[in-house]
């Protein structure tokens, strides 16, 4: 009995292991059989030419050359070679691909990505026009009360597309230097030329359109000079301002700002400034504040008759003299501001005084309006036309509340669908909000300049504005066929994911965007296999699709929580029909590290 048990456990554990590591090739599904068929003409092989009219007819590959196509077959007749395929393949047709091919061109995301990869938007209008990729005191490298300020965080931004970039500048301990710090907290600086520097060099590695360098100030008139002569004699001929009798009417345009860097901070007027500037190490961290320029979180006027929504800092001061009430001055005296700190200055960061209808006027001065989260949301319920209206003109900025000490994000729709061109995310951290961000801005080519959609900047009537609250008219039926999905046994361990059997896969297929189109679809479950094949189609109506995101995402089925296997975000409306690679970050931390794929049909 006992031998007959042991042989009995020992043929269990063979059969065990043939099912875990049982591997399955994946076959072409049948909408590309019937594809392959329909542009062959019913033959078992497809031509340069017929592959052309494929890809320009089904998958909308408008710019595809035949020479493309031949590129195309010449590639998998090599990889025919190299495998040493032992297919009898007629003469007459040694110059063309099978259906297993094609299939495996377009399993190759070099060849057939998800989106465009060149920049396709009209660049040459104002600034105010797109939402630009937007960092969030870009030098920390970790939480916001403890982390160590550096350069490295900056340049990984910029090679990612990374537009905007935020420094704090505060005086060295003595007074007489500049160093990039989080205020009020136990973050270690850095050198501010250090930061230039790396701007500089890595500033348009990933894009040639404009860096904007947005600047919290907490100098003193002689540091601001300083720092005006490093950027003017580190940046020289890429450092652009208008001139000093020149008064901008519209911001300019990325096209004509190409190579060129910018900056943005509140421009030093005559004020009352402290002679003696302690240390901002010594000063107490400001409650519920970002000291950044003068933002601050919004409270709820006294008044809600006034619908007005104030900015002022939590001990009730005017966030214009914050700095120099937290820096606990002896006295006040009257300084005059550095003239050439303020000729650098392009876009202004200035908020008018009074209601919150007057602070979001659009006659005067172009400006940035800097805004928390928290002021965004509340300002929306009764003033969301005006943001609208604001944001068609000027700039404005929404950065995440300081209580989000762990680098978090919050949800970039809130600021994109008032049309708020600086969402400001913390880069260094992680979760689905910077998935979202990161998949705007794959859209355009990378550059890291998205056009915002019309809708957001139609000059409408009082009576007809665009409310983005209200619920619009269906535009576009998106149809989204979540095929199969490959990589996962050549990226991880046979035992990554369950240590007695392959992976139990399922795909969650999400739209993100304006309230009315959020929508989430599931796949079923494929049990125990490295190359799921789910083959389901899920239905999306979207009112405004310029604003959506689909996202998709791959887990591991378990008893308790489900393991991440995988994601991608993508822009809808650059999706490309037809049958397009979708790659997934197999990283749930930050930016793409390994990559699988998903093979997704695109229709609308």
């Amino acid at each position: 009995m006992g031998n007959n048990m042991a042989t009995y456990n020992k043929y269990k554990s063979f059969l065990f292991f043939i099912k875990k590591f049982k591997v399955t090739e994946p076959v072409p599904p049948q909408d590309l059989k019937e594809a392959f068929s329909k542009f062959t003409g019913g033959g078992s092989h497809m031509s340069a030419e017929q592959l052309h009219r494929f890809l320009v007819e089904h998958q909308a590959e408008e710019d595809c050359t035949l020479s493309d196509s031949e590129k195309v077959v010449r590639k998998a007749l090599q990889v025919r070679k190299t495998c040493q395929e032992t297919v009898n393949i007629d003469q007459n047709r040694e110059q063309e691909i099978t259906l297993d091919e094609l299939f495996r061109f377009l399993l190759h995301d070099d060849f057939n990505g998800p989106l465009k990869v060149e920049v396709h938007h009209d660049m040459g209008a104002p600034l105010s026009h797109y939402f630009i990729y937007t960092g969030h005191n870009s030098y920390l490298t970790g939480n916001q009360l403890s982390s160590d300020c550096s350069e490295e965080p900056i340049i990984k931004a910029l090679k990612r597309g990374v537009r905007v970039i935020e420094l704090d500048l505060w005086p060295t301990s003595n007074k007489d230097d500049i160093k990039v710090d989080h205020g009020w907290t136990l973050t270690n600086p850095v050198s501010v030329i250090k930061c230039l520097e790396s701007i500089k060099e890595y500033g348009f590695v990933a894009s040639q359109y404009p860096v904007i360098i947005t600047i919290e100030d907490h100098l003193t008139t002689d540091l601001r000079a300083k720092f005006a002569e490093m950027a003017t004699q580190i940046f020289g001929e890429m450092l652009y301002y208008p001139g000093t009798d020149c008064r901008l009417t519209e911001f300019p345009s990325p096209e004509s700002l190409k190579n060129r860097v910018i900056i943005s901070t509140k421009p030093p007027k005559e004020r009352f400034e402290s002679n003696r500037i302690k240390d901002n190490t010594n000063c107490p961290m400001l409650n519920e504040s970002e000291s950044s320029e003068d933002e601050s979180w919004g409270k709820e006027s006294p008044d809600s008759s006034r619908n007005e929504v104030e900015t002022e800092g939590t001990n009730g001061s005017d966030p214009d003299e914050r700095d120099v009430n937290a820096l606990e001055c002896d006295h006040k005296s009257y300084q005059e501001c550095s003239p050439d700190y303020k000729r650098i200055i392009t876009i202004h960061n200035r908020k008018f005084k009074g209601c919150l209808k007057d602070k979001l006027r659009t006659d005067g001065e172009l400006r940035r309006l800097s805004w928390s989260e928290t002021t965004l949301e509340k300002a929306s319920e009764s003033h969301g036309t005006d943001i609208v209206r604001f944001t068609q003109k000027n700039i404005l900025r929404v950065y995440p509340s300081a209580m989000r000490v762990k680098s978090s994000n919050f949800k970039p729709h809130i600021g994109w669908m008032y049309g708020a061109q600086m969402v400001a995310f913390n880069m260094q951290g992680h979760g689905k909000s910077l998935w979202l961000m990161q998949g705007m801005f794959r859209a355009n080519g990378g550059c890291g300049y998205v056009k915002k959609p019309q809708i957001l900047m139609q000059k409408h009537q009082c009576d007809n504005e665009f409310d983005p609250t209200m619920i619009q008219s269906v535009k576009k039926i998106l149809k989204v066929k979540v095929y199969m999905g490959l990589g996962w046994s050549s990226d991880f361990s046979p035992t990554h994911f369950d240590k007695c059997s392959p992976p139990d896969f399922y795909a969650k297929v999400r739209i993100v965007g304006m309230p009315a189109d959020v929508a989430k679809k599931k796949t079923k479950v494929m049990m125990d296999n490295w190359f799921p094949v789910w083959d389901e189609e899920f239905e999306f109506r979207l009112t405004v699709p310029e604003l959506a995101l689909l996202l998709i995402q791959v887990k591991d089925k378990d008893p308790g929580k489900d393991d991440f296997a995988g994601q991608t975000c993508l822009p809808v409306s650059e999706l490309k029909l037809g049958f397009p690679l979708h790659a997934v970050s197999t990283s749930n931390i930050t930016w793409f590290d390994q990559i699988t794929t998903t093979f997704v049909i695109i229709n609308q």
